[in-house]
């Protein structure tokens, strides 16, 4: 690192509050999947853009989390980097556009397939606490280092 460049300093987050907000993620994509729901679709994507722009622990799920969950469970917790979660909320906001284009335009085969895609991620993780968009993170953080 040259005199010139500034290292971020890195954010750390409760493991716990996004396996959370997969959960109610999960749900939520289900219902809209049923439901073909428009307002739910926006919603999730409106969710999804706060969580790869700000970072996970700033959206509305997060807030519930820490405001009726967090100081219901133990005080330890293992923290982790905030950047793999921002990534993985990066690529659930994408399925979310897609599946959104596909409500309005009427091809409702895009929307099923995006938002299935997005609610089995999300269900990944709430299920079996396994980050689908972490792990594509860390193997293209890898693959840029080789």
């Amino acid at each position: 690192m040259t005199k010139l460049e500034v290292s971020k300093p890195i954010v750390l987050i409760d493991s716990r509050g996004p396996r959370f907000s997969a959960t109610l993620t999960a749900v939520l994509l289900a219902i809209a999947l049923t439901t073909q729901s428009i307002w739910l679709i926006s919603f999730q994507l409106v969710v999804f853009a706060i969580g790869a722009s700000k970072g996970p622990q700033f959206t509305l799920y997060a807030l519930i989390f820490k405001k009726f969950i967090k100081p219901r469970l133990a005080l330890d917790f293992e923290s982790e980097d905030v950047r793999p979660p921002k990534f993985a909320q990066s690529v659930g906001l994408i399925f979310a556009i897609v599946a959104l284009t596909g409500l309005i335009t009427e091809v409702t085969l895009i929307f099923t397939i995006a938002t299935s895609m997005a609610f089995a991620a999300a269900f990944l993780n709430s299920a079996f606490n396994y980050c689908l968009g972490c792990e594509v993170y860390l193997l293209l953080l890898r693959a840029s280092r080789k």
